[in-house]
């Protein structure tokens, strides 16, 4: 243990000493998980959090610091954190993706994550990586530029409000998983939706209370927007207050005028905001975005989160007006919102790479199988998700990437398709894309219906350690032709992209950074279900190698 804290002290006064020499700090946070009692729904319950917070604390820092987060895991559960959206370059290790990157943190023992955060602004966010706990241990990070406010590319805000919805289990979430692996069916509907921890008013259940922000007439502010709901799309607006969208996933936009924010798990959406109304109290609410396909869809959370925007002066007790907020199965709404945004290019951006080393189709979705023996809930079938009819299976006695770095034999193959196969069923398998340093990599994702009982449904799509292209999205079978529609001159830029319901979108992404990378769904309920893959990067030259893992690295026994 000695040698191990002082391996971990040399790691961090290196990381200390480069933050130094490019300007930078060194930002530094303690993360206990433990139980934490609280009141929703008219309900006491115990939940696991951050440092007794629902959301985690915010974490700030600019670009170019290192960020230093000791985790001590006072949960009787495994315990990873993914830093959402973060390139991790050179740090693979800290990507915090459960069984990917690392063993989980086991109950009663610790880790420390260290990572510089270089050439990202905006907002991201971090969260749990190990089953449904995500659902209450998640927070805001926010990157500011170098330079401070004067570097946004857009006029600087009078305040900035994060706002993070989320979703809310009145049962513990940990079984709600596992009832949802018994059954074969997933895990059972949310009780409600939350904004900053807070469910609102609801009508069931008096006192519940609910976040409010007070504003000053005339003043802009931005909020910073982060769909951390563990299986939910959803549709945010005010009340008579319109948004000028400036980012989304960290990465800028052109401002993009709208009056309603669609976004998906996973997704953070930067929107400017001025308080223009008649001064009174307003109501930000949240909602779910259903896009199932199927002819008999199962029952979603049609609940209904809500906030307050105060304007200064105006009393707690005045009337709160309810913004009109689209149908939950407005797909033309949530369409033209997704396709509509642009990237916003400024002198020293990537520029999106015209030369493609890999061209894959990668078609993904939901099938029906016979139930499995250890599955003593289910009744007739069991739901499995693929991509390219591979059922991701996550390995139990070595992360994927530390066998990558220590050569472990029969841990995963190499054979990920670029190409759906003439396959009739799906295989559990646990299966890697291998790509060189430096290479162009474009994927067709095609939202794929297998089972018409099940139909299909937008997936949200998210690859740790890059950003992708945003090249093009349509509905229905992606052809040749499609690449016509190609925006390679200002394409979004995401981490995350949500595939509409049997449709498809293309992005683009130069794998720089080497390591093993997770693509999955966030919907998490997809995520044991299969519906992922993994991309191994080889090290390129010097200095472009994985390092090796850090002092005190979680083993998985």
């Amino acid at each position: 243990m000695a040698r191990a804290a002082k391996l971990l002290a040399l790691l961090i006064a290196a990381l200390c000493t480069a933050a130094t020499m490019a300007n930078a700090a060194v930002v530094e946070h303690t993360f206990n998980v433990g139980g934490m009692s609280i009141s929703q729904l008219c309900m006491n319950s115990v939940i696991y959090t951050v440092n007794q917070q629902m959301p985690g604390p915010t974490i700030e820092v600019n670009e170019g610091d290192t960020l230093v987060v000791h985790v001590v895991n006072g949960s009787p559960y495994p315990v990873s954190v993914h830093w959402h959206g973060i390139f991790q370059l050179r740090s693979g290790w800290a990507d915090g993706a459960n069984m990917i990157t690392q063993c989980p943190i086991q109950p009663s023992a610790k880790f420390t994550y260290a990572f510089n955060i270089t050439g990202q602004e905006g907002t991201l966010w971090w969260h749990a990586h190990a089953s449904m706990l995500r659902a209450t241990i998640y927070g805001a990070l926010i990157i500011k530029p170098r330079n401070g406010p004067r570097g946004y590319p857009f006029p600087k805000p009078y305040a900035e409000i994060p706002i993070l919805l989320g979703e809310w289990w009145n049962k513990n979430v940990d079984d709600v998983e596992k009832d949802g692996l018994l059954t074969g069916l997933g895990p059972a509907m949310s009780d409600a939706f939350t904004i900053n921890g807070f469910t609102g008013e609801q009508p069931s259940c008096r006192g519940a209370g609910a976040y409010q922000v007070e504003v000053e007439s005339g003043k802009t502010y931005l909020l910073r927007i982060i769909n951390a709901a563990v299986d939910s799309e959803l549709f945010f607006k005010v009340a008579g207050h319109a948004f000028t969208v400036v980012a989304a996933d960290a990465s800028y936009t052109n401002p993009y005028p709208t009056d309603v924010i669609v976004i998906a798990p996973g997704q953070t959406v930067d929107a400017l905001m001025t308080a223009s109304a008649a001064p009174g109290r307003y109501l930000m609410a949240a909602h779910a975005f259903e896009s199932k396909t199927a002819a008999n869809p199962p029952p979603f959370d049609n609940t209904t989160a809500t906030a307050v925007v105060r304007y200064k002066g105006v009393p707690d007790y005045a009337p709160a007006a309810m913004p009109a907020l689209p149908a939950h199965t407005d797909v033309v709404t949530a369409g033209r919102f997704y396709w509509s945004m642009t990237g916003l290019v400024r002198r020293g951006d990537p520029v999106v790479p015209r030369n493609v080393d890999h061209s894959m189709v990668v078609a993904f979705g939901l099938d029906q199988v016979p139930c499995a023996p250890e599955q003593t809930k289910c009744q007739g079938f069991a739901v499995v998700a693929s991509m390219n009819r591979y059922s991701f299976r996550f390995p139990d006695k070595v992360s994927l990437l530390e066998a990558f770095f220590r050569g472990v034999p029969n841990v995963y193959s190499e054979d990920f398709p670029g190409a759906p196969p003439p396959v009739p069923a799906p295989r559990k398998v646990t299966s890697v894309r291998k790509v060189n340093f430096n290479d162009v990599v474009e994927v067709v994702l095609q939202s794929q219906e297998y089972s018409s009982a099940l139909g299909t449904e937008n997936h949200p799509i998210h690859l740790h350690g890059f950003n992708f292209f945003v090249l093009a999205q349509g509905l229905g079978r992606f052809d040749a032709s499609m690449k016509s529609k190609y925006n390679l001159v200002n394409p979004q830029v995401r981490n995350t992209i949500a595939v509409p319901a049997g449709g498809w979108a293309v992005i683009r992404f130069t794998a720089d950074n080497p390591g093993m990378w997770f693509m999955h769904c966030h919907f998490d309920m997809h995520l044991p279900l299969g519906l992922a893959m993994v991309f191994e990067v080889l090290d390129g030259p010097a200095p472009n190698l994985l390092p090796p893992p850090p002092a005190g690295f979680p083993k998985c026994h």
